[in-house]
């Protein structure tokens, strides 16, 4: 067996704002397995400025799996702990390359086209106008899960969007989620959840910075509103550490990005662990192509959450992989008659 991997640069159709800066382009690379007629294929993709990998060794670590591809999938896993994107990449190439379909990694009715998985609108942050028009694009397409970032444009202009949904459509309608992505400090953040939890929402995404626990643990406590930890898992490798995080913060959810917590056996840990401690859960993209989210939303609906999902990033860049992946009336659906097309990173 040999391997070689391609770097691919994804190109946002608009600039996508969050508390940290605008998207433009989003960088990942396939690692492509080959023995003779066989092959393939899985992505490792990194969030410049956030993934816990963003390191200057992390092509030279690629290069290491690659040359090193004949110790086999969990020995390379088992080397790759601080590089988590890499192991999902791994995990995925090493599936692929043992089926006959080399995108039916998790065999489901979801796979199969008979079945979908509810995801959330996910609307970036802009000024006001540009805010309003996704949420009315987002409800016209028939979703009933909205998650809106915050944390960049005025409080009050973000409260005011939030109430022009909650004035139209009810919580049993429209279910509403925000991701603050740290951008509260931990002065403010309970005023500013109280404000929020007035709108009946559904959670509230790491509302400050992670690595605060006792005040995290503190917000998660006295919050009126439900809150979810998402950044606070990147970097938390061992499972003594991931019990004690969950065990100090107990917050009422925890956010799943496989491409940040160890792929698929990382998000087995945190769920074994969320469930003995009684933390809700659900999974989401970290805004892989349509290779990384198909692995992903595949591995999703076998875990039989109920809640939507964070899956709906792969109509955002200009030059995705076509593939059967298709979002319709607020879910996400595997068409069958839809083929892969992998022209672009020629396979």
């Amino acid at each position: 067996m040999t391997a070689s991997n391609q770097q691919y640069i994804l190109n946002f159709k608009l600039p996508s704002g969050t508390s940290r800066g605008i998207l433009r382009t989003k960088e990942t690379w396939f690692l492509q397995l080959n023995e003779g007629e066989n092959w393939g294929i899985g992505e490792c993709g990194i969030l410049r400025g956030l993934s816990v990998d963003d390191r200057p060794d992390y092509e030279e670590k690629l290069k290491w799996v690659c040359d090193n591809i004949h110790l086999g999938e969990d020995p390379l896993y088992k080397n790759l702990t601080e590089f988590p994107s890499i192991q999902i990449g791994v995990e995925m190439a090493f599936k692929s390359f043992v089926t006959k379909d080399k995108f039916q990694l998790f065999p489901s009715s979801f796979s199969n086209g008979e079945a979908s998985i509810p995801i959330n609108g996910l609307i970036w942050m802009g000024d006001k106008a540009f805010m309003k028009q996704q949420i009315s694009e987002k409800l016209k397409d028939g979703f009933t899960c909205i998650k809106m970032k915050i944390g960049a444009i005025d409080f009050n202009t973000e409260l005011e969007l939030l109430k022009s949904i909650r004035k139209e459509f009810t919580p049993s309608e429209v279910e509403l989620r925000v991701d603050a992505n740290g951008a509260f400090s931990s002065s403010e953040a309970l005023e500013k959840l109280k404000r929020l939890s007035d709108l009946q929402l559904h959670s509230i995404e790491q509302p400050i910075k992670p690595k605060q626990w006792q005040e995290m643990a503190r917000l998660c406590e006295e919050t009126p509103l439900p809150i979810a930890l998402d950044e606070e898992l990147i970097g938390v490798f061992s499972s003594e550490e991931k019990k004690q995080l969950l065990q100090t913060i107990q917050p009422q959810y925890i956010i799943l990005k496989p491409s940040f917590i160890g792929g698929f056996k990382g998000c087995d840990t945190w769920i074994s662990l969320a469930q003995k401690h009684h933390v809700g859960w659900w999974i989401t993209s970290a805004l892989e192509s349509n290779v990384g989210l198909n692995a992903i939303s595949q591995y999703t609906f076998t875990k039989n959450s109920k809640l939507p999902q964070g899956l709906g990033t792969g109509s955002l860049y200009t030059n995705n992989i076509a593939s059967p992946l298709e979002v319709i009336n607020g879910c996400l659906r595997y068409r069958l008659n839809k083929p892969w097309d992998l022209k672009k990173i020629n396979l």
